[in-house]
């Protein structure tokens, strides 16, 4: 009668030792998805070519909270219940522009280096423009100016306004899949 007692025993804490395990895995999960890292995948092709659709990787939530905010960071963005996946363009208390393709800061030309320039020609003949123009746009101080890279397929700040910076959840973006897409993008 022992011995059955003893295997029930073992097999009790062998269960309840399996529990605190997955429990304890659990809890540091939520914590790095919450303090470090935000899991994400990219869905559709506003940030092309820099980044493509079905992409995998990880955005630092600790780097937003650590690091200044800079023009051009790539951001992810809380709308509603979707996470976006961005570029900063202008930053709070700047005012934006944009007139032939090019986009002015406090009424100064910035160079975007960062873009493909072979992509951006190739998207200028297809549809006659990169970046349709618009006008000045004066940033709050807690605003900042989101686009795509992807300025013809985008769905940013030039259509729904700039976003709170309360709504960034993270930047810079980690590609771990496909591994042939693997890269930082910052």
């Amino acid at each position: 009668m022992r011995k059955i007692g003893n295997k029930t025993t073992t097999k009790l804490l062998n269960i309840l030792q399996m529990q605190v395990t997955f429990l304890a895995c659990l809890a540091v999960m939520l914590l790095i998805v919450n303090f470090v890292a935000y899991p994400i995948q990219i869905d559709g092709k506003s940030m092309d070519p820099t980044l493509h659709d079905k992409d995998f990787g990880f955005s630092s939530i600790l780097s937003l909270k650590t690091q200044k905010l800079e023009r051009f960071d790539v951001v992810i963005v809380k709308v509603d219940d979707e996470y976006w996946v961005k570029r900063v363009m202008a930053l709070p208390g700047e005012t934006i522009s944009c007139k032939d393709n090019h986009i002015y800061i406090n009424g100064e030309l910035i160079e975007e280096d960062f873009l493909d320039q072979e992509y951006v020609q190739q998207e200028i003949e297809e549809h006659g423009f990169f970046t349709k123009d618009f006008n000045e746009v004066k940033l709050n101080d807690n605003e900042v100016f989101l686009m795509g890279d992807n300025r013809v397929h985008s769905l940013d700040s030039r259509i729904v306004g700039p976003f709170d910076t309360s709504q960034l959840i993270a930047k810079d973006i980690y590609i771990l899949w496909p591994f042939n897409h693997g890269k930082v993008v910052k």
